[in-house]
């Protein structure tokens, strides 16, 4: 099972305060577990919503805005990608992570879909070209 762990932004990250070195240091050591765990796919940290842009799709139109975005406990400041056994294995590695946040962080894990799960509209032709996309899966 594959899930995205989002950071959930704070009004430092979207100030663009950098983390300390400490942070980091922590960070780095829980990304070594994670990738020596054969768990980490990915994971990168985003810049604030002010250096980002938004495509917005409505009526056959796309639209662009730019940033910064309100709301900013809606936003991601970071991210990883995990390939778990199940849910229950992501929750235990989300609970060992280092507090993201110097005001306190908030993770979000979200399960990704899998092929299975869009049943028959997911026709075997359709299934083969996404497989040709993904690198192989180091675990599970």
């Amino acid at each position: 099972m594959r899930v995205m762990v989002l950071v959930k932004a704070t009004r430092d990250s979207e100030a663009g305060t950098m983390p300390t070195t400490e942070l980091l240091t922590a960070m780095g050591r829980f990304n070594e577990e994670l990738a020596q765990a054969g768990i980490l796919l990915a994971g990168e940290g985003l810049k604030p919503s002010s250096a980002g842009h938004r495509v917005v799709f409505g009526g056959g139109e796309r639209r662009v805005e730019s940033g910064p975005f309100a709301a900013t406990t809606e936003l991601v400041a970071g991210f990883w990608l995990w390939q778990v056994k199940d849910m229950e294995e992501a929750l235990a590695w989300a609970k060992r992570c280092p507090d993201p946040m110097p005001d306190g962080g908030t993770l979000e894990i979200r399960p990704l879909y899998e092929m299975a799960d869009f049943g028959e509209a997911m026709t075997p032709e359709l299934a083969e070209a996404e497989e040709r996309l993904r690198p192989a899966s180091p675990r599970h």
